[in-house]
């Protein structure tokens, strides 16, 4: 379960009223209990500070977590990209029909790859289902190739970097698609955050001040960290993107004459 079908403007606004409804009820509930000679309710600081703390490690270790795989899923795109260009180049030194016949299929697989990046995700699961079948036909003509070509040095660099092509194309399928960040987590998020908000609006109530600009900068903050936490984990959409520029540069190498 992902928030995939959410889109980021939703969470961001469901955030947000999530957040100030919160604090509106942490509030009322504080002016409600408010002692007649209490003031600023400082017995409370303590428990809010440690409230806030943790949602800030636990919304610091989700975001850390989504970054890194954005990190990992950048240095793929250009690893996958050197393995098939060298595989590419090594098509070159086999011979015929079978040079002719591997590079097509390897174009037919770059398109496939630029393609299926902007995709949705029942297209994106389509087309890793065609990445699987070319890269079983392009292991089945190093396989012809290697019985009839046997003792081949050539032969043998073509399909060391056929292996690795496929490597890291499982690797990006695991760090980009399957990789994410679990249901359970942003439940918890979700429930510390509403937790602490509301221990914050109790304090508030406190007091007996309306702090409606200070609770408006909490919420916007809270939001704009949390979405941006969700537009990291998603690959295939939002504003922050893994450059495909990569794999396009290679694409118009293989088109040209």
């Amino acid at each position: 379960m992902h928030l995939d079908s959410v889109p980021l403007w939703a969470i961001f606004m469901g955030t947000m009223a999530v957040v100030m409804l919160a604090i509106g009820a942490g509030f009322l509930v504080g002016r409600r209990n408010r002692s007649p000679g209490e003031g600023k309710g400082d017995s409370a600081g303590v428990l809010v500070a440690s409230a806030m703390g943790l949602l800030a490690f636990m919304l610091g270790f989700t975001f850390n977590s989504a970054a890194v795989r954005y990190d990992a899923r950048k240095n793929l795109v250009v690893q996958e990209v050197n393995a098939i260009g060298t595989t590419w180049l090594r098509a070159g030194l086999l011979p015929e029909p079978y040079r002719s016949d591997i590079r097509g299929l390897l174009k037919e697989y770059v398109d496939l790859r630029s393609d299926a990046v902007p995709a949705q995700w029942k297209e994106l699961e389509q087309a890793m289902r065609r990445s699987d079948a070319l890269q079983d036909q392009l292991w089945a003509r190093a396989a012809e190739i290697g019985r009839s070509e046997t003792g081949s040095i050539a032969v043998g660099l073509f399909v060391q970097s056929l292996n690795e092509m496929i490597d890291l194309h499982l690797e990006r399928v695991k760090v980009g698609v399957r990789d994410r960040i679990p249901a359970a987590i942003w439940v918890a998020l979700y429930v510390l955050a509403m937790l602490a908000m509301g221990m914050a609006g109790v304090q508030l109530g406190m007091s007996g001040k309306n702090f409606a600009l200070i609770e408006l900068a909490l919420a916007l903050s809270f939001s704009v960290v949390l979405c941006l936490t969700a537009d990291l984990d998603r690959p295939q959409e939002g504003l922050i993107k893994v450059s495909q520029q990569a794999m396009v540069d290679l694409q118009q190498k293989m088109r040209a004459p």
